[in-house]
């Protein structure tokens, strides 16, 4: 036997231990719903947060790096909405109830944050900065405005 075998041994038994000790609930369901919209939607706020930074003076306006930013965010925008399916409503999903009790609302509530992108995106290459800066922050309110009604906060 190597003597490496009980460094590499013990290295194994600590990877698994502190797996087990992890509080992040596993997304069984075979379709993995849940995992697929938070990875969209993780994806539109990497994408959304340089726009900030534009917008609130942090970052310099590029326009062909603003605007390719702002079309990201539009192709994304659309993406995660399928995934609140009937049986999307499965434990590690932060979603409350109401997306599926409130399904009106729900789709007021995308398609305020919809617009609010699609007005980015019209004033993305303006080099208006008022006029960006006004739009960024619709697209975060929007957001925050659908977080506060239909996801739990951890």
């Amino acid at each position: 036997m190597s003597n490496h075998f009980p460094i590499t041994l013990s290295l194994l038994a600590c990877t698994l231990l502190l797996g087990a000790c992890s509080d992040a609930a596993k997304d069984t369901h075979p379709q993995q719903l849940v995992s697929q919209r938070v990875a969209v939607f993780k994806k539109m706020t990497q994408t959304l947060e340089p726009l900030g930074l534009v917008a609130r003076g942090h970052k310099d306006y590029v326009k062909p790096v603003f605007v390719e930013g702002a079309q990201a965010l539009r192709d994304l925008s659309g993406q995660p909405w399928a995934f609140f399916t009937a049986d999307g409503n499965y434990p590690p999903t932060r979603a409350k109830p109401e997306v599926w009790s409130q399904p009106t609302e729900f789709k007021q509530a995308q398609d305020k944050y919809l617009a609010s992108v699609d007005q980015l995106v019209a004033v993305a290459g303006s080099a208006d900065l008022p006029s960006i800066s006004a739009a960024v922050n619709e697209v975060e309110k929007s957001c925050k405005s659908c977080h506060q009604q239909f996801r739990n906060e951890r």
